[in-house]
C-alpha cells in the first residue's frame, strides 16, 4: 500500500489517441480505474515496470475498469477491489458485452479491447464504509449502482470516478448520466458524502485534480438539476445541441472534443430521460460501457 508521503501521480491514457479524455490514478502500488484494456500499453509503459499491488474500482464501466481481466492476468498477485453489486460481471462479463455489442457492434474491440474475467478468489468486495490502510471507503451510487468513491487521507485527495462528474482542462463541471442506472436524489447524497470527507482535492478519471471542491461540487449539482430539466422539455436533438453548447461555451475547441468523447451527449440524454420514466435499476448488466462517442 502507499505510504504516507505517496502523492497519486496521474496517467493520461490517451483513449483512441485524444489527450485528457481518461486517466489512470497512481498510488503507489494502486491503481485507480485502469481504463479499458485499448490502452493498457500506453498504463504499462507509464508504469516503467514497477508492479500494482491493487487496482481499486470506483465502478465497472468499460472506461474504467475494462482492462481489470487482463491486468489480472498478467499479475497473479493483482487484488481488485470492487463494489459488490458491480463483482459478479468482473467475475462473468458476458451479459455486460452482450449488450455493449448491440450498442457499438464492430467498434467494440477498437474501443475497449478485450475484456477478460477477473477470477472470483482475486477479488475484495466492498460494501462502503472500509477503512484499508489510507483509504477510506464510500458507497456513491447515483451514476451507477456499483460505485464506490475512495479516499486518500494522507494527501486529503478523493478519487471519485464519475460521481463528481466530468471536468476537462479546468473547463465546467459536468454529470455523465448514461443509462440504466441514473439516479439523481442518490446521487445528489452522494455528493453529501463526498463533501463530508472534507478533502483536499477531487481526483476525477475525467479529467484531472481539482482543489475548488465546494465550488466545483456546487456546479455539478446545478448541472445535474438543469440537465434533468433539459431531458424532461427536449428531444434528444435538442438536449444535445443544447450540451454541447454549453461545453463550447466553456472551453476551447479540443477541449469540447474531449467532452464529446468522455460523456457522449446523446448517453446522457437517454440516461436522465430513463431515470425519470423507469424505477431506478439496482443491476448493472444492461449498462453501455461509457465514453462511447467514436468521434
Amino acid at each position: 500500500m502507499a505510504s504516507p508521503g505517496t502523492e497519486p501521480e496521474l496517467i493520461d491514457l490517451h483513449h483512441l489517441g485524444r489527450a485528457h479524455v481518461l486517466g489512470a490514478w497512481l498510488l503507489g502500488d494502486v491503481i485507480v480505474d485502469p481504463g479499458p484494456s485499448s490502452c493498457i500499453q500506453g498504463l504499462l509503459d507509464a508504469l516503467g515496470g514497477r508492479e500494482p499491488r491493487v487496482l481499486a474500482l470506483t465502478h465497472i464501466h468499460l472506461d474504467h475498469a475494462g482492462g481489470a481481466g487482463s491486468l489480472a492476468a498478467r499479475y497473479p498477485d493483482l487484488e481488485v477491489w470492487v463494489h459488490a453489486r458491480g463483482a459478479p460481471h468482473l467475475v462473468d462479463p458476458s451479459r455486460l458485452l452482450h449488450s455493449a455489442t448491440r450498442l457499438y457492434g464492430s467498434e467494440m474491440e477498437r474501443m475497449w479491447g478485450e475484456v477478460l474475467p477477473v477470477p472470483a478468489e482475486r477479488l475484495r468486495i466492498l460494501e462502503g464504509g472500509e477503512r484499508i490502510g489510507e483509504l477510506r471507503v464510500a458507497y456513491t451510487p447515483g451514476h451507477a449502482a456499483h460505485h464506490v468513491c475512495y479516499l486518500h487521507t494522507p494527501s486529503g485527495t478523493a478519487f471519485t470516478g464519475d460521481v463528481a462528474g466530468v471536468r476537462i482542462d479546468g473547463a465546467c463541471a459536468l454529470p455523465p448520466t448514461p443509462p440504466p442506472d441514473i439516479d439523481v436524489e442518490r446521487w445528489l447524497e452522494s455528493l453529501l458524502m463526498l463533501e463530508a470527507w472534507r478533502p483536499s482535492r477531487l481526483a476525477l478519471t475525467h479529467f484531472g485534480a481539482y482543489a475548488d471542491v465546494v465550488q466545483h461540487l456546487a456546479e455539478l449539482r446545478a448541472e445535474l438539476a438543469r440537465l434533468s430539466e433539459l431531458a424532461r422539455k427536449l428531444d434528444e436533438e435538442g438536449f444535445v445541441a443544447a450540451l454541447r453548447t454549453r461545453v463550447r461555451e466553456a472551453s476551447p475547441g479540443v477541449t469540447a472534443a474531449a467532452y464529446e468523447r468522455a460523456m457522449p451527449p446523446w448517453q446522457s440524454y437517454q440516461g436522465l430521460v430513463r431515470a425519470a420514466t423507469h424505477a431506478p435499476r439496482r443491476g448493472v448488466c444492461e449498462h453501455p460501457p461509457r465514453g462511447g462517442s467514436t468521434a
